[in-house]
């Protein structure tokens, strides 16, 4: 008595292609900006991550080398996580090889 009868009324077949592609295109920019975001931002960061494990994985002893820290040092010793970093004459400090930023061309240090 108080409730009165909804009947529910079908989209037409062309009207339901439409919707799907409104949702399609509603999401277009969203997708755009994440394959701008990939190639902008995450693709030159993992190339680098790869080219720096591979400058770790490559030091060997004597190889000149400056750490995070901004220490300048030759490599005298070398273990699996852990490298020796002589920075004076008699004066060797252990780090991580991650500390290692860079490594000096031959010579650099005097």
């Amino acid at each position: 008595m108080f409730i009165s009868s909804a009947f529910a009324q079908t989209a037409p077949a062309a009207a339901a292609g439409g919707d799907m592609q409104s949702t399609l295109m509603s999401m277009l920019p969203l997708l755009l900006m994440f394959a701008v975001l990939y190639f902008v931002m995450i693709r030159p960061q993992m190339k680098k991550q790869k080219e720096h494990r591979a400058m770790i994985d490559a030091l060997a002893k004597g190889d000149e080398v400056v750490t995070a820290g901004g220490l300048l040092g030759k490599v005298s010793k070398i273990g699996d996580s852990n490298i020796g970093v002589e920075v004076a004459a008699g004066v060797e400090v252990q780090m991580q090889r991650s500390a290692v930023v860079q490594v000096l061309p031959k010579g650099t240090l005097k």
